[in-house]
């Protein structure tokens, strides 16, 4: 069993290997660098919201319905 698996290690490291890329290095110079940072900020910038939407945290359960259906009977 061990010999197997050992192999079969032996096989995934190879293909590991096989499948590694190097990255390309940036060329673009510093200007063009802060550049795209500026042009990838949102709007508004951090912590800013209006609170336009609120946070999923804070939203209320929806109701199952069942006190109505309990005062129907009741």
């Amino acid at each position: 069993m061990n010999k197997r698996i050992e192999k079969r290690h032996k096989r995934q490291v190879a293909r590991a290997k096989q499948r590694v890329r190097i990255s390309e290095p940036d060329v673009r110079t510093p200007e063009e660098i802060k550049a795209a940072r500026e042009a990838s900020r949102p709007d508004g910038g951090r912590g800013v919201s209006t609170g336009a939407v609120p946070s999923f945290r804070t939203r209320t359960a929806p109701t199952t319905g069942r006190a109505a259906k309990s005062d129907l009977s009741g």
